[in-house]
């Protein structure tokens, strides 16, 4: 570890002003304009473009649930303080809402490109002047027999007032008309009916399914229709005797933001469980933070709408080109053209293990560091599995974030539990829209007799750290089995998302993993690790001190480089002093994914900060942090945590060292080959704006390049992994 009482003095860090900090939530969508540049390329397989549609969508819609809500409260009570970018609350309301508006209206032009060109691969959404009267009499009674009763429409009147609108829900408003013989006149009324396409129906119909179950002709191709329009189609069906006026459909989107800190405030609440539960039920009744209406809507629905939802700010609505709710086209996407996909990837199977090997002879052999999805997450899975059923084992210990609906590995945690082996699990019920699945799986291991937690006792921090440990009799003593990660113990997410893996029976990282589970299961405020970089505690200060290194050697006339990879960075201290380094002289290469608040390229600032942003097939998820002048065994720091203010001081994370210099090489590799691409990577210039790369000469796309070599292109002087 580095001294810190032995760095020599330096300035005071840069200030950040709004000409070096960019706005975190701006920053953010831009990260969606990339992922909609990719619905763009048109070098990409057709339903994978319609799938970055919808990824869009729905990345949008968790936009305003979680990070939204918050200026919405700000400018509610007239908070005007401002992070450094001084954008007020109110002024970043409007320009979130300008930014936003122009988003969805590139991808509604987007969205209209590609369905043309579905239209000639035989596959399209339809509306009803496409269909002849056997078609229209085969929805129909597929309306009446499959939809109608499920329908429940709620008038609104004197005696009835405004129905509560769920959270993403999809709905009509409705006005209709009757004759009145009393006052002799056309009377107008309201109704509103929820389209149940959460849990009940699809929101894309199958046309040839309808067809076929309805007796009418079959037709060729994928063809489709919106739910909704269905609805609309047979309303009359629902209000007889009633005139339909108009219908509309409305989307609704609330504050989903689960408060810990404000649960924290009831010293009655004991129960973390329960808090979670409570905060999963109350999720879907948070104040309105967006409202979107088709562009063709009425003034006098629109009216309606608002003052029922008691929508006061413009920002709040959203004029929508077409059918709203794109996040539903992953059900497109999901049609059966192969030949419209990514060829199958199949991961690679490790060289270093045995497919029906003994994992923990492997382990005993070398350090074993895996690249998911290049390489198979089958090898971690066989870690659980081999240690619940292997009799040396005698306890099991593993952090859980998020784990998927279907968990192979916790289904085998229990499994071990079943034979009378001891099993600790921390299950991180605050992983956000994961409340409740990771709340069904910690009540299905305590019933197994799983020894389950909740989190250390303070609430606010959730344990977002990847680790899990295994004890095992060897000989007359123990060995321990260590599995570090920058990603989270979920199979299904393993085969999209990029992130590495350190599976080791090293004893310093083994010893500092038991004393990391002791603190979170038990009490030590003071505990001390050996290797691991612990947050809240200890790793802010260990990444500054090394940075702090790379300045010192850069000031001494040493070459000196950083090399970051991350999801996420916006963490004021980390930004002030990655400034400081630049102004020192230290090259600094970041890739960062998502959002980013640092402004690289600026004269005298951050003029030796170069940063890119990789998108593309895969989900860039794995950290990385090299510092070239650091000590051999802190070169290369690996980890759950971003750059980030939340991860740095709010969460307990795990970063790791890779001691192994056959290690060190693999990772220089992967990173070389990272700052290579050319294809799926965005530059962030001095403007504050993203520039997509264009291949000069030779096409470099690092992650096809790692689908067929794990780690990258080959450095200097290697020829194998």
């Amino acid at each position: 570890m580095l001294n810190e009482d032995s760095r020599t003095p330096h300035p005071p860090l840069p200030e950040l002003t709004p000409e070096t900090y960019i706005n975190r939530e701006l920053s953010l969508i831009d990260f969606q304009r990339r992922v909609l540049e990719l619905a763009k390329d048109e070098s990409i397989p057709l339903l994978e473009r319609v799938k970055f549609l919808a990824i869009v969508g729905n990345n949008i819609d968790e936009f305003f649930m979680v990070r939204v809500p918050g200026y919405i409260q700000k400018v509610k009570l007239g908070i005007v303080r401002t992070r450094p970018d001084g954008i007020p609350p109110q002024t970043l309301m409007q320009m979130i809402h300008k930014e936003i508006s122009d988003l969805i209206q590139q991808q509604r032009e987007t969205m209209s490109r590609l369905f043309t060109l579905l239209k000639q691969e035989n596959i399209a959404i339809l509306s009803f002047s496409d269909l002849d009267a056997d078609e229209r009499r085969a929805v129909r009674e597929y309306f009446k027999t499959e939809v109608f009763p499920i329908l429940t429409p709620l008038a609104v009147d004197h005696a009835r007032p405004f129905p509560f609108i769920s959270n993403l829900s999809l709905n009509l408003g409705v006005h209709l008309e009757r004759y009145s013989e009393e006052n002799d006149e056309i009377e107008t009324e309201f109704a509103r009916i929820k389209v149940p396409v959460q849990d009940s129906l699809p929101r894309l119909v199958s046309l040839n399914q309808v067809l076929t179950r309805y007796g009418a002709d079959p037709i060729d191709g994928h063809k489709f229709l919106w739910i909704e329009d269905i609805i609309i189609d047979s309303l009359d069906v629902l209000f007889p005797g009633m005139t339909i006026a108009e219908a509309f459909p409305f989307r609704v989107l609330r504050n989903s933001d689960i408060d810990y800190e404000m649960e924290q405030e009831d010293d009655e609440i004991l129960d973390v469980a329960a808090i979670i539960e409570h905060g999963v039920r109350e999720r879907r009744f948070g104040f309105v933070a967006r409202v979107s209406v088709p562009n063709t809507i009425s003034e006098r629905m629109l009216t309606h709408l608002l003052n029922g939802l008691e929508v006061r700010e413009e920002t709040g609505v959203y004029l929508i080109d077409g059918h709203l709710g794109s996040a539903n086209l992953f059900e497109l996407a999901a049609v059966d053209r192969p030949d419209l996909k990514y060829p199958a990837y199949v991961p690679r199977y490790p060289d270093a293990f045995q497919p029906d090997g003994n994992i923990f002879e492997s382990i005993r052999r070398q350090d074993i560091l895996v690249h998911h999805p290049y390489d198979s997450f089958t090898p971690v899975e066989e870690f659980f599995k081999q240690a619940a059923h292997d009799p040396d084992v005698v306890a099991i210990k593993a952090t859980l974030y998020r784990v998927g609906k279907n968990s192979p590995i916790v289904q085998q945690l229990m499994e071990a539990r079943d034979n009378d082996k001891q099993v600790t699990v921390l299950v991180e019920l605050k992983a956000r829209f994961d409340e409740e699945n990771n709340l069904e799986w910690a009540r299905q291991m305590e019933a197994k007799g799983v020894h389950v937690l909740y989190g250390v006792e303070e609430l606010p921090v959730k344990t977002h750290a990847k680790v899990s440990l295994v004890v095992r009799r060897e000989g007359a003593g123990i060995r321990r089995y260590v599995h570090l990660g920058t990603g989270n113990y979920n199979a299904s997410t393993a085969r999209l998302y990029t992130d590495l893996g350190l599976l080791t029976c090293n004893p310093e990282l083994a010893d500092d993993a038991s004393r990391l589970f002791n603190r979170l299961t038990g009490y030590g405020p003071e505990t001390h690790y050996n290797r691991l970089l612990v947050a809240p505690e200890y790793l802010t200060n260990t990444l500054i001190a090394l940075i702090d290194n790379e300045i010192e050697a850069a000031r001494a006339g040493k070459d000196a480089g950083l090399v970051f990879k991350m999801n996420q960075l916006e963490e004021d201290v980390m930004i002030q002093k990655l400034y400081e380094a630049s102004q020192a002289g230290v090259q600094i290469d970041l890739i960062v994914r998502g959002i980013c608040c640092l402004r690289p390229g600026l004269p005298g600032i951050s003029e030796n900060i170069r940063l890119r942003s990789i998108v593309g097939r895969f989900l860039e998820h794995s950290r990385i942090y090299y510092f070239q002048n650091a000590p051999l065994e802190q070169q290369f720091l690996l980890g759950s945590a971003d750059l980030m203010r939340r991860n740095l001081y709010n969460r307990v994370e795990v970063v790791f060292p890779i001691f192994d210099q056959r290690l060190r090489e693999k990772l220089l590799r992967l990173l070389a080959t990272s700052l290579r691409d050319n294809t799926n990577t965005w530059e962030l210039r001095a403007d504050g704006k993203y520039y997509r790369l264009q291949p000069d000469n030779a096409t470099v796309n690092s992650q096809e390049i790692f689908t067929r070599r794990s780690f990258g292109l080959l450095m200097p002087n290697q020829d194998n992994e």
